[in-house]
């Protein structure tokens, strides 16, 4: 989800002010003396500077919170994942909607990724959320205490995940605790077709958009949906949420 899971919604806003807007204010001036002050205006005005590679994808990086021991198996599973499938970081660049700056940074174990940019990674290569997050696969029973949980949280901190299931292998079936902050919201992509949310709410009140769908859940509510389109987690309250779900996938791909 694009938690899942998946992202308060974060906007770069790079524009420089257009011509028009730097010539909106009138000017006492007339004839050649008005062309003169006009032009020297723009003489005066600095060109518009073009964003460093760290503004550009630094939106994409996650809150303190997220667990950094994470990022160094994230990027080697996805120089993997990649390089079997014969792509080039531009190429995963244009289909995922994440920068080149920021893959290399991940691949090189350097940033932590926001959840959404996970999933959007996830989608583009047509695997599980688990995939890019898997260690190797160990037998037997698992205790998994939460003071040694890991979690991946988006841009701000807002809404985090944990994942209730080992890290060890790709899984049809994943287990997520989610919290989403007082007043907060996470947009999450469409996932993979076939893809099913699951989820109960535990504590507080939840909004969730699904495309034109409008569902509140209160504590003890639960839903059922088709995850293949936009979604957006919305919390209207003045507590934390937290929320239990349930990710299964058409189909386990490795």
């Amino acid at each position: 989800m694009g938690h899942g899971l998946a992202h308060v919604k974060s906007v770069r806003e790079n524009t420089p002010p257009s011509a028009e807007d730097a010539e909106s204010t009138p000017s006492p001036v007339k004839g050649k003396g008005r062309k003169k002050e006009q032009d020297a205006k723009k003489a005066e005005a600095p060109p518009p500077e073009a964003p460093s590679s760290e503004e550009e994808w630094a939106y994409e990086v996650a809150h303190a919170d997220s667990s950094t021991d994470l990022a160094p198996i994230v990027g080697r599973n996805l120089r993997r994942l990649r390089t079997q499938r014969g792509l080039s970081l531009e190429r995963l660049a244009k289909a995922s909607g994440v920068s080149r700056a920021m893959l290399g940074q991940i691949e090189l174990g350097q940033s932590a990724p926001t959840i959404n940019v996970i999933w959007k990674i996830a989608r583009a290569l047509g695997i599980p959320f688990s995939a890019l997050i898997s260690t190797t696969a160990q037998t037997g029973t698992r205790l998994m205490r939460a003071s040694q949980s890991k979690r991946l949280a988006s841009h701000d901190g807002s809404f985090s995940s944990r994942a209730l299931f080992p890290f060890d292998e790709p899984r049809r079936v994943e287990f997520y605790e989610l919290r989403l902050a007082a007043h907060a919201e996470e947009h999450a992509d469409a996932h993979p077709p076939g893809t099913m949310e699951n989820l109960v709410v535990t504590v507080g009140t939840v909004e969730i958009d699904r495309g034109d769908e409008h569902h509140v859940l209160a504590a003890g509510d639960a839903i059922l949906f088709e995850a293949d389109v936009a979604h957006v987690y919305r919390n209207t309250g003045n507590v934390d949420a937290v929320m239990y779900l349930v990710m299964t996938y058409a189909e386990t791909v490795g």
